[in-house]
């Protein structure tokens, strides 16, 4: 190993990795889906249909852990002083690469914690998703390094950073209030949650984390491609890997096997696809929905576009049937899957920056 030990910021990754890997299964155990205590785009398909964006009942109810991740974010941010308002850099292009990150997902049934997480679990559907992802991260990677950029961001006046954020806090207000437009379900996998109170203070905890160790499960693969055991990013997804699996063995959430995996299907051509869209978009606009979350919370106004993408293909993926299902995946997936590597490979050739 040729990071070193005495590296603070060493120790903040692996503590993040750590926490996530063990959160990411405890939750299940406290009510959360089985393979999915911690998963963003699921999250994300829930809250968007307790705001009342689609009107699937089973998937409704707003998530604490989603706004524990943005405000826990916030928080530290603001107390290291290293909350700034920054941005400008294609918004535009980060709002339909948020929604995309859905879509993805959805096909895959996870974002690329639960896809590791399903991994450590023993459910051998998700291997086709985790080549999936590393091709994505790999062919990202090429177009970097070819010059494909959206730009840098920059310091905004005023205080279009704290509008995402301010966004969540009215959030927390509607899930401590319980107002009547806001939905839950009473079945299916919305119904399964664990304790609020938990759910929060988990997602404070991992977003107060993520913020300090700048941990992405994208960029750990990333780095893991481009540095290999140099990178602490890499040190910190295997305690992410181990603290999963261990936790799962030790608390009876391991079951190995292909057939009959919980928030699975067996069409792995599709679940390889959504998630080399996912892991590509994560590398063009620099973190997976998890990172995205946790960067609106600094004060990033263009994750904030991605994070406001997201809610929207959280909708979306429910009303038009684009969310595949332990049936497998419909028509509508398969050609938003198709339609969003068109559009990153066309974002991939506009932003390229060419010599003179």
């Amino acid at each position: 190993m040729s990071v070193s030990l005495r590296d603070r910021h060493f120790w903040l990754v692996l503590l993040a990795g750590l926490g996530l890997g063990i959160f990411g299964v405890l939750l299940a155990v406290w009510g959360n889906p089985q393979n999915s205590g911690i998963c963003v785009s699921c999250f994300i398909e829930n809250s968007s249909g307790a705001l009342g964006l689609h009107d699937n009942a089973r998937m409704q109810y707003l998530r604490p852990e989603l706004i524990g991740f943005v405000l826990g974010s916030v928080v530290c941010a603001l107390g290291f002083r290293e909350f700034r308002s920054r941005g400008g850099s294609a918004p535009m292009a980060r709002l339909v690469s948020g929604l995309f990150l859905i879509v993805g997902s959805a096909v895959f049934i996870g974002c690329p914690i639960k896809l590791f997480l399903r991994l450590t679990a023993g459910d051998l559907s998700s291997l086709g998703g985790v080549a999936g992802l590393v091709a994505g991260v790999w062919i990202g990677l090429q177009g970097l390094a070819r010059g494909v950029d959206l730009g840098r961001t920059r310091e905004e006046r005023g205080a279009t950073g704290l509008l995402v954020p301010a966004g969540f806090v009215l959030l927390l207000i509607f899930l401590l209030a319980r107002p009547a437009f806001i939905l839950v379900s009473e079945r299916g996998s919305a119904a399964q949650h664990a304790p609020l109170v938990v759910s929060l203070l988990v997602g404070l905890l991992l977003g107060a984390l993520a913020q300090r160790s700048r941990f992405c499960v994208t960029g750990s693969v990333r780095d893991a491609i481009l540095m290999g055991r140099r990178s602490p990013l890499f040190w910190g997804f295997l305690a992410f890997l181990i603290g999963a699996l261990a936790t799962g063995l030790l608390s009876g959430q391991f079951n190995f096997g292909l057939y009959g995996q919980p928030g699975a299907h067996l069409e792995h051509l599709w679940s390889f696809l959504g998630m080399l869209l996912v892991g590509w978009l994560s590398v063009l606009i620099g973190g997976c929905p998890f990172r995205q979350l946790v960067k609106a919370g600094e004060g990033d106004a263009d994750a904030g576009m991605a994070v406001i993408g997201m809610f929207l293909g959280g909708g979306l993926v429910q009303s038009w049937g684009i969310a595949a299902t332990a049936s497998g995946v419909s028509l509508p997936g398969k050609m938003s899957v198709l339609l969003g590597l068109a559009f990153v490979l066309m974002v991939s050739l506009l932003f390229r920056e060419r010599s003179a």
